[in-house]
This record gives structure tokens, C-alpha cells and sequence, in this order.
């Protein structure tokens, strides 16, 4: 079998790395050093894709009759090559999208710990025996694949996110056609040497790089891809639902987020400043689970806010491959851009800038730093304090008391994450009750969850199904109920 060059990263297909049809390549830039190409993917057609579907649709049946055990080893055998390689491959994750070394190697250290915590799912139940009317009959249920499922991920986490939606389509019996974000793919080219390399029969996993519009917009319309699940922006989400909702597919979507945190007036405030730094300015903001509006009591919001300045102003920016940055570039210029102009968008709304800002300027690599940026903000109304921008900004609001707290908090079109900062059990359980998202935090940052734990969002968030964990088999496979009678 042939493997991935150091620069020319190719479409893996059926078992074999393979050009595009196209003879079209995009390149892979480092966001941080913008003149160094980290590497050359395809510009893939819908043959291409056609061509991985094919593979997969092929592979599916003898995949399927594996047992759990038989391809939970497989993926015991992928954790260990990432395991070590791993060096190599948060390496290149930093190169491709700026995240810092240390960032992208807990990372990798994730996907591994899901990969092996998948393997282990083959040896688990599939089904249960439900009492029958007919004394004479047996009825139980099981689990069964859906067959192909179309696998589409974004760059900010170009480890986790694939090995969390792959890992579980495997172990489930799916073979997989996977699109990953341009940004991130030579990092997944890496991890796709890795199922290869572990004997992962041809046509289980097939990788398909290029456009969102034609491999992700194909992947979203085909007729052999039996599901499909998306992490990435609300309006490509809601358009690969339209798509798969006129087939009749199952669809599952991870999007936005406007996450908040609440900061009580009883608040261990050092304890709350440092989760807010972490959750808001923490792999540049650019998580859909990051701090992005501070709500705080007013009896503490003084003091608050001087200690979040204070603290914010130590960070440290630049390449994340330096063991010295905290805080590395935004992954692209286009989200670079959006980022300056969603901080001006806010100075011109009237939102008051107390930090930050401006773009960061380092004039060795001239990479796309911005500076963590925090506004005070009087109109909830205004897009700062609404819209999601996906980088170091967050929007301080002050109410009166918890009620109010909890109310702005809900007043969002999103519901993905939030967290509260409380010494009182009862605020706590008032929070946990009321507030709309689906994932809760106490007295931690709003990003993280635990890889065995269900993970999703509610509202516009999210199509309310749960990934990650045991949650993870209600979207990769179907019931079917088996009556028997002798």
C-alpha cells in the first residue's frame, strides 16, 4: 500500500492513496507563519466521491458481520499507532490551525482515550428481552448499522472531532466516508495512515478532501449515504438537514454556541476569572463550547472585571509550536477577518472595548494573532453580545441578581454550553433547572465534557441528538425488535 508524502497529501480511498480526478490541489497554510505551507490536499470531485461510496457500500456487509470484539481490536491497534505518533501528528495539527503544542497533544491524547473507550463498546449489549403476551414466544431487541454514514468536521479540533464521530460508526458496524475541514485534512491524512496501518479492511474508512459545497454538499445528497453527521456552522447544518430530511436519512448536527457564564455575587472570583480566561481566550476562542458572554451580579462585578483585566493582559500569543505562547493565531485570514470585524462591528455598536482590540502583531511570521479583546456591554441587543464570532472576544454584561442572570443567559438563539460560579447549592440547582443548554458546568469553564459523557446542544445549537459515550449508539445504529415463536 502507498502512503501519504510529506507534501502531497491524497484522497484515501478503498485502502489505497489516490489523486483526484480534478488534478486540482488546495494547500494548507500555518496560520501562524502564513508563508509556510504545511502541506498539499485534493480539490476532489463528486466522482471522487461516488468512487469512496462505492468503496464503503462495498465494504459494509463483511464489516458488519464482523463481531464487536473482532473490530474493537482494530481500533485498540489504531489508539497505539497514534499513540506513537503522536508527536508527529499535534505537531502538525498546531502547523495547520495554530492551537498550541500542548493544546493539540491533550488532543490527541483525547482521540486515542475515545478510540480505545470505543473498542471497548464491541463487548457491550446490544439489545434487551422485553416480555412477550406469548408465554411461548421470545422477544428482544437489537442494534443494527445504518450502513454508510457521511462524516463532515470542521478545523478547530482536527483530532477529536473525526475520532469521536468515526470511532463509534466503526464499532457499530458503519463504514464511513469522511470529509474533513481543508484546514485541518493533512492532520486527519496522518490519523487515516494510522487505521490503515492497523489493517482496517479496504473501503471501511475513506477519506475525501475538497470544497464544502461539493464533497460536503455531495456527501449531504447521495443515496447510498444512509446518515450523516456534521460539526460545524448553523447555516451549512441546516442545509445538510433539508438535504437529508427530503431523503429520508438519519442527520445529526453540532453548531454554535453563544455560551455564558454567570458569576454570583457568593463566586470564589479567582477561581472564576481563571475558568473564563481558559474558556473565552483558550485555543484562541475558537471552540463551539468557548466563554463568550460573562454575566456577572453587580455586587462583585467591580472587582471582577479588574482581576479579569489584570489577568488577561498576561497571556502570552504567538506560534503555538512555542513552548512561551499561551495563546496561539486564529486558524485562517478568513477567520482572522471575521474576528476584526466582529470586535468593529461592536466598537461601532457602542459596546465598551476595555481590553484589546486589535490585531497582534508579529512581525517575524506576520501570523493572524488578534488580541483576547473584552467589551462591557449595556445593549443585549447589539451583535457582540448575540452572534457567535469564534475567537478571542468575550462580552462582559452586569444584572442585578441571579434571576436576571439566568434570564439573559436564556435570551439566545443558542444552547450549547454554560456554567455558573456559586457557593450555594441552591443557586446551583436553580441553574441546572433552568438554564437552556445541554451542557452544564459548575463552578468549571464552560468548554470541556468528558468523552464517556453524552455531549450536544439545544435550540439552534444543535439537532438534539448527543455524541460522545453511550449516547453516541442511539444515532449510529437502528432498533429492530425480533418476535420468535417455535
Amino acid at each position: 500500500m502507498s502512503t501519504v508524502t510529506t507534501a502531497n497529501y491524497l484522497n484515501y480511498i478503498n485502502g489505497e492513496w489516490i489523486e483526484s480526478n480534478s488534478n486540482e490541489t488546495i494547500e494548507s497554510i500555518n496560520p501562524a507563519a502564513p508563508s509556510e505551507i504545511v502541506g498539499v490536499i485534493q480539490s476532489s470531485t463528486t466522482d471522487d466521491l461516488d468512487k469512496a461510496v462505492e468503496a464503503a457500500k462495498h465494504a459494509q456487509k463483511p464489516w458488519r458481520n464482523l463481531s464487536g470484539a473482532q473490530r474493537g481490536e482494530i481500533l485498540y491497534k489504531v489508539a497505539g499507532l497514534m499513540e506513537e505518533r503522536l508527536e508527529e501528528i499535534a505537531e502538525c495539527a498546531t502547523k495547520e490551525m495554530g492551537k498550541t503544542l500542548a493544546e493539540t497533544k491533550g488532543e490527541t491524547k483525547r482521540g486515542i482515550a475515545i478510540l480505545k473507550y470505543y473498542a471497548g463498546e464491541g463487548m457491550r449489549k446490544v439489545g434487551d428481552v422485553i416480555p412477550s403476551t406469548d408465554n411461548e414466544a421470545l422477544m428482544f431487541t437489537t442494534r443494527v448499522p445504518l450502513g454508510v454514514v457521511g462524516v463532515i468536521t470542521p478545523w478547530n479540533f482536527p483530532v477529536a472531532i473525526p475520532i469521536w464521530k468515526v470511532a463509534p460508526a466503526l464499532i457499530y458496524g458503519n463504514t464511513v466516508v469522511i470529509k474533513p475541514a481543508s484546514e485541518s485534512a493533512v492532520t486527519f491524512a496522518k490519523i487515516a495512515q494510522c487505521f490503515a496501518d492497523a489493517g482496517l479492511p479496504k473501503g471501511v474508512l475513506n477519506m475525501v478532501t475538497g470544497s464544502g459545497a461539493v464533497v460536503g454538499g455531495g456527501i449531504a445528497k447521495h443515496p447510498d449515504i444512509k446518515g450523516i453527521t456534521f460539526t460545524g456552522s448553523n447555516a451549512v447544518g441546516k442545509s445538510i438537514a433539508h438535504e437529508a430530511m427530503k431523503r429520508g436519512v438519519k442527520y445529526q448536527l453540532e453548531m454554535g454556541g453563544k455560551n455564558p457564564v454567570i458569576v454570583a455575587k457568593d463566586a470564589d472570583l479567582e477561581l472564576a476569572v481563571d475558568a473564563v480566561i481558559k474558556g473565552a481566550f483558550l485555543s484562541t476562542g475558537q471552540k463551539c463550547t468557548a466563554t463568550s458572554r460573562v454575566i456577572v451580579e453587580e455586587a462583585v462585578y467591580d472587582r471582577f472585571v479588574e482581576k479579569l483585566v489584570i489577568e488577561t493582559k498576561k497571556i502570552t500569543i504567538g506560534s503555538g509550536l512555542h513552548a512561551s505562547s499561551w495563546m496561539g493565531p486564529c486558524a485562517s485570514e478568513s477567520q482572522y477577518k471575521n474576528v476584526l470585524q466582529a470586535i468593529q462591528t461592536g466598537v461601532s455598536d457602542g459596546a465598551k472595548l476595555l481590553l484589546g482590540g486589535k490585531p497582534y502583531e508579529d512581525k517575524e511570521s506576520g501570523g493572524y494573532f488578534v488580541e483576547p479583546t473584552i467589551f462591557e456591554v449595556a445593549d443585549q441587543e447589539i451583535a457582540i453580545a448575540r452572534e457567535e464570532i469564534f475567537g478571542p472576544v468575550i462580552a462582559l454584561i452586569k444584572v442585578s441578581s441571579l434571576e436576571s442572570a439566568v434570564e439573559v443567559a436564556n435570551d439566545s438563539a443558542y444552547g450549547l454550553s454554560a456554567s455558573i460560579f456559586t457557593q450555594n447549592i441552591t443557586r446551583m440547582l436553580k441553574f441546572v433547572q433552568e438554564m437552556e443548554a445541554g451542557l452544564i458546568r459548575i463552578n468549571a469553564e464552560s468548554a470541556g465534557v468528558e468523552l464517556q459523557a453524552p455531549f450536544g446542544g439545544m435550540k439552534e445549537s444543535s439537532s438534539h441528538s448527543r455524541e460522545q459515550g453511550e449516547a453516541a449508539k442511539e444515532f449510529f445504529t437502528s432498533i429492530k425488535t425480533v418476535f420468535v415463536k417455535g
